[in-house]
């Protein structure tokens, strides 16, 4: 007897870019059957028509703060399952929001809404040896006493390296190889990085991501590349991008599907001169805490929350809408949320990025295709990621599925209400077992976190 079998659904093959009309059957966390599946089964999901697609896979977002939430309950993981998600990748732009041994068993202990994996963080790396200094380099000793972090981490099981060179302006190309030394050469980790710097200087940033990935020998992911280049010069950028790709250096991109990025702003991101950088002025600047929630800064508003709420996250509606799309539908583009909230504020992102995508950029606008778009939020990240029995719909692979509603689905979430939850994402299942039920979360525990090489 099978433990869940799903009917009447319009089962996506992704390899074969083709629609299975039929059943899927479920058994020991592990999908057994496609097509007609004749076996009983202990529960069943009408799909009615709805697509049953591979649970959405998130390479880039942000975790949970344990320091804020308390552990008491959980914030973006909520949103990442609402959406479809899975399995998502933690730990990105150089930041972990505590230790991923903490992370980790805290799942274990408690369970999770979605599968969770992890990268150590160079810029988390500094804070632990004593280099809080955003401005200033590492000492050499410090540098040293990384690498064997880094080395450590990589060991229990880290998806690799992240950083967050924007965030860090002391952070030289020659340390961010440098710590990478006990690990050089290892393709089975990945490099991850938040650029030095966007719009004019975008191109600039991708050689030096470049670089790092050619001297490492490491496979190398440009993170969120939607907020490095939708200024004005996205071609160039992908141009350039696929320059590399085609010289031999094994680099990939992310990007998600808003025109509005979001950080602390208090980050580095916000100092002298990016105004002009942009094009833009204050009131492109919202802020999304209290006491200044869904404000729109002017000099005054900005110069203050940068001075007294550093670690308030605000949106900035700075880039251009049309080289958002460019970038998606690039083959070397993968969508990720890069997701973050504080306290249930934030970007939509975290809440709407899948379910935006199929809704308003595949079924609306028409500007990706649908193969496309589900390879990229699938197939591609978990090839990425090397996760053996993810991302896809086939005998065999694990029962991480999403059944959504093509003709619905579409994000709600907006910059004054960042969390609500997306229509047409109808049931999620993660190993097997239900999460969401008609649109309802019935088990947030089902997820786990993975070391890397388990999945």
């Amino acid at each position: 007897m099978l433990d869940l079998k799903i009917i009447n659904g319009k089962i996506i093959d992704v390899e074969n870019r083709r629609i299975i009309e039929g059943d899927l059957g479920v058994k020991d966390g592990k999908i057994v059957d496609i097509g007609n599946v004749s076996a009983s089964s202990r529960e069943i999901i009408n799909a009615d028509g709805r697509h049953v697609s591979p649970g959405f896979i998130d390479i880039h977002m942000h975790e949970e703060d344990f320091s804020l939430t308390k552990k008491e309950k959980y914030d973006i993981a909520e949103t990442m399952l609402n959406m479809g998600v899975t399995t998502c990748v933690a730990g990105n732009c150089g930041n972990n929001r505590q230790s991923i041994e903490e992370l980790h068993e805290f799942i274990k202990e408690m369970g999770s809404p979605v599968n969770y994996m992890s990268y150590i963080g160079h810029n988390y790396l500094r804070n632990l040896v004593g280099n809080s200094d955003i401005y200033a380099r590492s000492t050499k000793e410090q540098i040293a006493r990384m690498q064997s972090m880094v080395e450590e981490a990589v060991d229990l099981g880290a998806v690799g390296v992240s950083y967050g060179l924007e965030y860090c302006p002391g952070i030289d190309t020659e340390e961010a190889i440098e710590i990478t030394e006990k690990i050089k050469g290892r393709k089975d980790i990945i490099l991850s990085a938040h650029y030095r710097k966007d719009a004019a200087y975008a191109l600039d940033a991708i050689n030096e991501m470049a670089m790092i990935g050619r001297e490492t020998g490491i496979p190398f992911q440009i993170s969120h590349l939607s907020s490095c280049s939708a200024y004005g010069n996205m071609t160039e950028a992908l141009n350039l991008i696929e320059k590399h790709y085609n010289s031999g250096l094994d680099i990939s991109v992310d990007a998600y599907p808003y025109a509005a990025f979001s950080t602390f702003i208090g980050s580095a991101v916000f100092d002298e001169g990016c105004f002009e950088l942009w094009n833009k002025s204050y009131n492109s600047i919202m802020l999304t805490e209290e006491p200044f929630r869904g404000i729109f800064c002017d000099r005054e508003l900005f110069e203050k929350a940068r001075k007294e709420y550093p670690t308030m996250l605000a949106v900035a509606y700075v880039m251009n809408e049309e080289e958002i799309v460019e970038a998606l539908n690039h083959p070397l583009v993968m969508v990720a949320s890069d997701g973050i909230y504080r306290n249930n504020s934030g970007h939509p992102r975290g809440a709407g990025t899948f379910p935006r995508v199929m809704g308003h950029y595949v079924r609306d606008m028409k500007a990706m295709e649908f193969f496309d778009a589900i390879n990229k939020m699938t197939d591609m990240p978990a090839k990425r990621l090397k996760l053996k029995n993810k991302g896809l719909i086939k005998e065999g692979f694990d029962a991480d599925i999403t059944v959504f509603n093509y003709d619905t689905v579409i994000d709600r979430a907006t910059f004054q209400d960042p969390q609500l939850r997306p229509v047409g994402i109808d049931y999620v299942i993660l190993g097997g077992g239900t999460a969401v039920k008609e649109g309802v979360t019935v088990n947030n525990r089902l997820g786990k976190y993975y070391r890397r090489g388990e999945a």
